[in-house]
């Protein structure tokens, strides 16, 4: 355990989000991992001499888990220590990647102005049409009762695993294809914006193990061109002038700050910049593994049990695939 901070102009942590994500405990931010948050907390408060900068990153989910405590207990911390606070949500798409991968960027300063860092920049969405049949769609056959994470033109937020305990790609859906397939990881490594077999190591274990590892790291990760803007960002000399709206009950919006006891909703979107984004399917360099029998007949079973909104045209190629993959197990063992 880190007993003191060394000196630093800046504190990043993405705390554990095993306690605050949809997919995951949902037991909050006192939850047995989240809560690890409250070493930041003690660091701080003994750091000589004191970092510039506290940046947190978490999931997006906890804005409205258990009615925002989550936010409120970091709020409450910060405000009781003096720090100015800002938040926004960030969508990894709006820099170029075809992931949907939404994070709360949490900054705080004793000193600086954190709404000029995060709040200043703001653009318009652009995403693909919503008609699944005109682009791949990305999915997580771990799913299908609850949380699809269904997306158009892109993967849902990649993870460093599953309820299952597996290593957990998404799954890609090309419409017309009848094919579900999974990603390689160098490609689920570039979707952070990282080099292909950039979590390559050396060491020799079995393939299972080494691929868990390596998808647990991607999952863990934060998308690198969010971490150099907010780095860049950091740099700004720019004055923050915008008229917000007080911050009102108990409703965390995607976007606000606060200041000596005053709180304020910031009407900005999830994307700071809009960069160029390539269609998914023209995104993959490597070649793709097809999804198994086994994990798409239970994503189909649930899927079919649960209620949740699934395009009837996907279910039919997600059986067709199916049919496919088991009639080729039945020749391989013939």
């Amino acid at each position: 355990m880190l007993e003191s901070l060394p000196p630093c102009d800046l504190v990043a942590a993405g705390f554990p989000c095993q306690d605050l994500s949809q997919a995951g405990r949902t037991a909050g931010i006192t939850g047995s991992q989240s809560s690890l948050v409250e070493h930041v907390f003690r660091l701080l408060d003994s750091a000589d001499p004191e970092p510039t900068w506290l940046l947190l990153e978490n999931v997006s989910f906890m804005l409205s888990l258990d009615r925002g405590n989550a936010m409120a207990w970091l709020v409450d911390q910060l405000e009781r220590r003096g720090f100015a606070w800002a938040y926004r949500v960030v969508d990894s798409q709006a820099f170029g990647l075809p992931q949907r991968r939404q994070r709360v960027l949490l900054l705080a300063s004793r000193s600086e102005d954190p709404r000029s860092v995060l709040l200043n920049q703001h653009e318009q969405p652009n995403l693909a049409s919503s008609h699944e049949d005109e682009f791949g769609c990305g999915f997580y056959w771990t799913e299908g009762l609850r949380g699809l994470g269904w997306a158009v033109d892109a993967v849902p937020t990649l993870k460093g695993g599953s309820a299952l305990g597996i290593p957990s790609p998404p799954a890609i859906w090309s419409p017309g294809s009848a094919q579900l397939v999974t990603p390689d990881i160098r490609d689920a490594e570039r979707l952070q914006g990282f080099p292909a077999d950039w979590t390559a190591t050396e060491k020799t274990t079995s393939d299972g193990r080494r691929n868990r590892r390596r998808w647990k790291l991607v999952g863990n990760a934060v998308s690198v061109p969010v971490a150099r803007w907010l780095g860049q960002r950091l740099l700004t000399s720019e004055s923050y002038h915008q008229g917000d709206a007080e911050l009102r009950g108990n409703r965390w919006p995607r976007a606000a700050w606060g200041r000596c006891g005053e709180r304020r909703e910031a009407d900005v979107s999830m994307w700071p910049v809009r960069w160029p984004r390539p269609h998914l399917l023209d995104y993959l360099e490597f070649e793709t593994k097809l999804l198994s029998a086994r994990a798409t007949a239970g994503f189909l079973e649930r899927a079919e049990r649960g209620n949740l909104r699934i395009p009837e045209d996907f279910l039919c190629e997600a059986h067709a695939h199916l049919e496919s993959m088991t009639t080729e197990t039945q020749l391989v063992a013939a």
